[in-house]
C-alpha cells in the first residue's frame, strides 16, 4: 500500500520503510517548539524527570509571544523562566521583546522550519507548518520536555482525507473564506486525529500566506495536520530562508485517503463563523444586521504580510465607524517593520485603528483587547468557544482580514466588496 506526504516524512523520521495508519512510532524530531505559556510547564517537567541536558540547543525554540510584553506579574514570572532556561542550556531560537513575533508566523519567516520536517510544539496551532510540506503538530508540555530532552516523539500513524482544490478565488476572499469553508463543510471533529492533505491545480493559486492558514486552523477540524505538497510557491518561499537543507516528500499514487472532498474555490465567498465554534460558518453577506463593537486583525492565522495588506487596502482613507475599537497586530518585528516603511500604520491610525507589538493577547484572552459581558467581535483569530475573548455572555465571530477590515467601517458585519481590494 502506498503512503501519503504524512506517513512518508513519519516513516522517514522514525527510520522505516513504511507506515501504516494505526501504528505506534518512534520518530527523531527536527524542531521542539514551546511558548511563554506552555515551556514554564515544561520546563518543570523537566526538572522533575531529572534531564539535565537538552538533545540539541539549535532544534529547540521558544517563543515569547502571548503575554509579552508582560501584562501582569504572573507573565512576568513566565517570561523570566523561559529566560533562565534557554540561558542555561544556550537555546540559540530565543526570541523575546524586541526580536519576538507570534509563534507559527516568525518559525516559517526566520526559518526555523522547513519542508519535510517532523516537528512538535507545546501549542495546538502547531499544525500551520504542514503549508511548507513539513509534518507538524501541536502536544503538551510533557511531551516538549520529554523532546526537549531526547529528540524523540511517539506518534500514531494518522490516516488521511484528501481535499481537491479547484478553481481560483475571487478578489475579496482568501485563504482564511477557504478553511472556514472546509470547517463548515466537515464539522469541528471532522477530520478528528486525521491528516487534512491538499491536491489540485487550484493550489498554485493559493500564496503562501494562504496555505499557512488554512493549515494553522486544521485543528479546528479536530485534524492531528495538514499539509501541502511541494510547489513552485513553496520552494520559492524556503529558498534563501531556509537554515537547514529541505527534503521534499510527496504522496505516492496508491495512497489510501479514508475520504476525498473537491473544493471549487471559484466557489467559496466571505466566509464567518458564528458563535460559539468554527463550524458554525454563514456568507458574510448573510449577517448585515449583527452590530459590532471590536475587531481584530492578526494573530497567528492572520497576522501575517498579505493580512495587514488587505486591511490596509480595505482601511486606507476610510474612518473606523464610532464606537467600534479596531486593534491591528501584525504578527512579527519584521511584518511590523514593514507596515511602518509602507505608511500602513500612518493609514490604520488615521483611519481611527490601534497598532499593537506582534502578540497573541485578545485571541485567547489574554489582553490588548477583552470582551465585556454583551460585546460582539469580529475577528481574524481561530476560535470562537464560550467566553474565548472575554466575558462568557461575550461573542466572536471569526472572518478574514478583508471582512473584518470592511466590518470596521460600517459598525455591522459587511462582506468586502472586490473593488476594494
Amino acid at each position: 500500500m502506498g503512503m501519503t506526504m504524512t506517513q512518508k516524512i513519519l516513516a522517514a523520521h522514525a527510520g522505516l520503510d513504511s507506515v501504516v495508519p494505526g501504528q505506534l512510532i518512534s520518530a527523531e524530531l527536527d524542531i521542539v517548539l514551546g511558548n511563554d505559556i506552555t515551556t514554564p510547564v515544561a520546563v518543570n517537567e523537566f526538572k522533575k524527570a531529572g534531564f539535565e541536558s537538552i538533545y540539541d540547543n539549535k532544534r529547540i525554540a521558544i517563543v515569547l509571544d502571548h503575554f509579552v510584553p508582560n501584562k501582569d506579574i504572573k507573565a512576568a514570572e513566565q517570561s523570566k523562566t523561559c529566560r533562565e532556561f534557554a540561558n542555561a542550556y544556550n537555546v540559540t531560537h530565543f526570541y523575546d521583546v524586541g526580536k519576538m513575533g507570534i509563534e507559527h508566523a516568525l518559525l516559517p519567516e526566520q526559518g526555523v522550519v522547513t519542508a519535510g520536517d517532523c516537528i512538535i510544539g507545546a501549542d495546538s496551532h502547531t499544525c500551520t507548518y504542514g503549508a511548507l510540506g513539513a509534518f507538524s503538530t501541536g502536544v503538551g508540555s510533557t511531551d516538549m520536555a520529554a523532546g526537549m530532552a531526547t529528540g524523540k516523539a511517539w506518534f500514531k500513524v494518522p490516516s488521511a482525507i484528501k481535499f481537491e482544490l479547484v478553481g481560483k478565488l475571487t478578489q475579496n476572499c482568501s485563504g482564511k473564506d477557504v478553511i472556514l469553508s472546509i470547517i463548515g463543510l466537515i464539522g469541528v471533529d471532522g477530520a478528528l486525529y486525521k491528516s487534512m492533505e491538499f491536491f489540485g491545480e487550484g493550489i498554485a493559486n493559493l500564496s503562501m500566506d494562504d496555505r499557512l492558514c488554512i493549515c494553522n486552523m486544521a485543528v479546528e477540524a479536530g485534524a492531528k495536520n495538514a499539509i501541502f505538497p511541494i510547489d513552485s510557491v513553496t520552494v520559492d518561499y524556503l529558498k534563501g530562508r531556509s537554515e537547514r537543507e529541505p527534503a521534499f516528500y510527496s504522496a505516492d499514487d496508491d495512497a489510501e485517503y479514508e475520504k476525498t472532498y473537491i473544493i471549487d474555490l471559484s466557489e467559496i465567498v466571505p466566509t464567518v463563523a458564528c458563535p460559539h465554534l468554527p463550524e458554525n460558518t454563514k456568507p458574510a453577506s448573510d449577517l448585515k444586521d449583527i452590530k459590532i463593537d471590536q475587531v481584530v486583525i492578526g494573530s497567528c492565522t492572520n497576522g501575517r504580510m498579505e493580512d495587514m495588506e488587505s486591511a490596509y487596502r480595505v482601511l486606507n482613507g476610510k474612518k473606523v465607524a464610532d464606537g467600534v475599537r479596531c486593534i491591528i497586530i501584525p504578527a512579527t518585528m519584521q511584518i511590523l517593520r514593514e507596515c511602518v516603511e509602507r505608511g500602513y500604520y500612518t493609514a490604520f491610525i488615521d483611519a481611527g485603528a490601534v497598532v499593537s507589538t506582534p502578540t497573541c493577547g485578545p485571541c485567547l484572552g489574554g489582553y490588548m483587547g477583552i470582551l465585556a459581558k454583551g460585546e460582539r467581535c469580529i475577528a481574524t483569530t481561530n476560535r470562537n468557544f464560550v467566553g474565548r475573548m472575554g466575558h462568557t455572555e461575550s461573542e466572536v465571530y471569526l472572518a478574514s482580514p478583508a471582512t473584518a477590515a470592511a466590518s470596521a467601517i460600517t459598525g455591522y458585519i459587511t462582506e468586502p466588496k472586490e473593488e476594494t481590494l
